[in-house]
């Protein structure tokens, strides 16, 4: 019975989303941004995320000119689908309009490498393909054993040694993209102007300004402060408050 109960529960909350979800969208048809954002942002508070749902929301803020929102819901979508063009090219689209210009220090030899290839899909789809590997490692077993023909069967036999390595390959991009996302901890600054100071205290001697919706990432937190480097690796201490996690 309480099954049963926890299904419906269930069913009537994802109604209830889809419903909350379309009113938004009819909002930003007609320009509502603002009763837009209300409606996206209620089903955000109901423990509910989808890629549409940041895409949106973001959207919405940007066309309120509120650049550090919409560079943060741009950065959720993409998260979840980091190789959507749409959310890229409209996440760069927001980045135009913020002020600092920090240069991006590139990976370089077989790091760069790595990331370039692990980067590709999600780790959730590395996942994925490993699995799919795994089972066609197994199709090429089933059709070696029961094949006559000595061609089929080298065939099959040759696949049963060459697939081991992709799924190596597959399963290992999964975990290291799993751990640099779990270890990695980007931000959004959301102060219009944010002194960052040289060590966590408030009479600490300046090391940079940052504006709003630049993106930083997260390595230590003491008290109220968190540290933080940029894309060209210079560090400093922040306010928590003048930054939010992506996650």
């Amino acid at each position: 019975m309480k099954n049963i109960i926890y299904f419906l529960l269930l069913i009537s909350q994802t109604f209830w989303a889809q419903s909350v979800f379309d009113k938004g969208n009819e909002n930003y048809r007609k320009g509502n941004y603002q009763e837009a954002i209300t409606a996206y942002e209620s089903i955000l508070k109901d423990k509910k995320e989808s890629c549409d749902l940041y895409f949106n929301l973001a959207n919405s803020y940007y066309k309120l000119n509120q650049i550090a929102p919409a560079i943060y819901y741009y950065e959720k979508a993409l998260l979840i689908s980091p190789n959507d063009k749409d959310i890229q090219n409209n996440l760069k689209f927001a980045k135009n309009s913020t002020i600092d210009d920090i240069k991006t220090i590139e990976k370089v030899g077989f790091e760069r490498i790595m990331r370039n290839f692990t980067g590709l899909v999600h780790y959730n789809t590395w996942g994925y393909i490993s699995v799919g590997l795994a089972i066609l490692f197994l199709l090429f077993f089933i059709g070696y054993y029961f094949s006559q023909t000595t061609v089929v069967k080298r065939i099959f036999f040759v696949g049963m040694f060459i697939i081991p390595f992709f799924i190596l390959a597959a399963f290992g991009a999964a975990v290291f993209e799993k751990n640099l996302y779990q270890t990695e901890r980007p931000a959004i600054v959301f102060e219009q102007i944010i002194s960052v100071k040289n060590e966590p205290r408030e009479n600490a001697t300046e090391a940079f300004i940052l504006h709003e919706g630049t993106k930083v990432f997260v390595l230590e937190t003491v008290d109220n402060w968190k540290k933080i480097q940029l894309t060209d690796e210079t560090e400093g201490w922040i306010l928590s408050e003048a930054i939010k996690e992506l996650k």
